[in-house]
């Protein structure tokens, strides 16, 4: 079995790159979901969390779970934008089970997006990505998959119920 090992505090993350990581389509038995740095409030039950992916994530456009060994432990979207002077970018959002965060494991799945969806979607030019200020390793993974931090936006969306800072980060296809 692969190793996976980290150290705190911003050491050197180390993993084994022939760890296989797999992007796959999501279904109604993904029901596990980290949700502290999500929009939403944590499901109650496990009823409300199948009811969000058969009415929502399934129809998504792009819409992955992030799986080690064909397990899943996360998941990864990209939400176009479909109308006038916005069809060339969309909005690339994640969530990883708290046990794997540090590990590289989002970094691996952030760049292997960006490979394909500017292929998938020739009208797209730039992925973008929000991140709560607060949330540290987020913003690791996006400048370590490539991604440029373009500035803070004050006071930006609301988070379970309150407005907070947001930092947009993106990519340009090449």
């Amino acid at each position: 079995m692969d190793e996976i090992s980290t150290q705190s505090g911003g050491k050197e993350e180390m993993f084994q790159e022939n760890l296989n990581i797999t992007l796959r389509p999501i279904a109604l038995s993904d029901v596990d979901k980290v949700s502290k740095f999500c929009l939403w409030d944590t499901y109650t039950s496990k009823e409300q969390a199948l009811n969000y992916i058969k009415d929502h994530a399934i129809s998504h456009p792009w819409h992955r779970v992030i799986c080690i060994e064909n397990r899943a432990i996360g998941t990864i979207s990209v939400t176009p934008f479909y109308h006038g002077s916005d069809v060339c970018r969309g909005e690339l959002g994640y969530v990883l089970a708290h046990k794997y965060w540090g590990k590289g494991i989002v970094t691996k799945a952030v760049k292997m997006v960006v490979d394909s969806v500017f292929k998938e979607w020739p009208k797209l030019k730039r992925l973008q990505a929000l991140v709560h200020v607060g949330n540290k390793g987020s913003q690791r993974v996006l400048e370590k998959a490539g991604f440029e931090k373009e500035g803070v936006l004050r006071n930006y969306i609301v988070m379970k119920g309150e407005i907070v800072d947001s930092i947009m980060f993106s990519v340009l296809v090449e």
